[in-house]
């Protein structure tokens, strides 16, 4: 289904990001945000243990990060874990294919953008936001673990804020993998060489990050630790419907 802004909510997110506006237009934008957060919680309360798969909304069906990025969503899905991602096209769709074909429950935080127009067919429940910051306390608020594909700069915008909140402890012990070890490998010899070596970050905010290309392997590592550290329970034959609430 389309959902692309109407002119009004674009021009409002505009006009709120330009400085201080007048007293009722804030409190008004505060009360859309508060709202938009509550619809959140209340469709994505009851769901069971998710994972984040991020990535790239570029990718097409014969890109091998996207056929990466379906292997990981079936990965999860034999694991007993919902995927949860953005919700579009790209390495968000590969992912909620890969959990939907192979029997899993499969979520989308959609966002409304003028340049993506429609969510991916391959969600068992969406839900769409205006606000990117919304958006991304829920898919934060809601995982287990973060696996992050290549992507451009919503992908690495995601990838250090959930490291950030790992840094300073707002949330502990999440898995981060990276997958696509070329891709990141620059990305990587930079936090080291550099941001490591100049003492902006320490060696354990590196060192604690996955990197692989194997989905098999990634989705291991984040069971393990769900499991182990967050005492989770659950069975690997857990079905949708228990996810959906239904």
């Amino acid at each position: 289904m389309p959902t692309t802004p109407t002119d009004t909510a674009k021009t409002r997110e505009i006009r709120f990001l330009q400085g201080p506006q007048s007293r009722s237009f804030e409190l008004g934008l505060a009360l859309r945000v508060f709202w938009e957060c509550v619809r959140g919680f209340r469709a994505f309360h009851f769901l069971g243990p998710c994972v984040t798969v991020f990535g790239s909304a570029r990718f097409k069906e014969d890109n091998p990060y996207y056929q990466m990025a379906q292997a990981v969503g079936a990965e999860l899905a034999r694991a007993g874990f919902c995927t949860m991602t953005g919700g579009g096209p790209g390495i968000m769709e590969a992912a909620n294919r890969g959990a939907q074909e192979t029997g899993g429950p499969s979520i989308g935080c959609d966002i409304e953008l003028p340049f993506e127009a429609t969510y991916n067919q391959y969600l068992d429940r969406v839900v769409t936001f205006k606000y990117f910051f919304v958006r991304k306390v829920m898919l934060v608020k809601y995982s287990y673990a973060f696996i992050v594909m290549p992507g451009g700069y919503g992908t690495l915008d995601e990838l250090f804020e959930t490291a950030t909140l790992i840094q300073t402890g707002k949330i502990h012990d999440f898995p981060i993998v990276l997958m696509g070890r070329d891709y990141w490998s620059p990305l990587l010899d930079f936090m080291r060489q550099d941001m490591v070596a100049g003492g902006t970050i320490s060696p354990d905010d590196v060192e604690r990050i996955l990197v692989t290309d194997d989905p098999a392997e990634a989705v291991a590592a984040v069971k393990e630790i769900a499991m182990g550290r967050f005492g989770l329970t659950y069975g690997p034959k857990m079905k949708r419907r228990w996810y959906l609430g239904e």
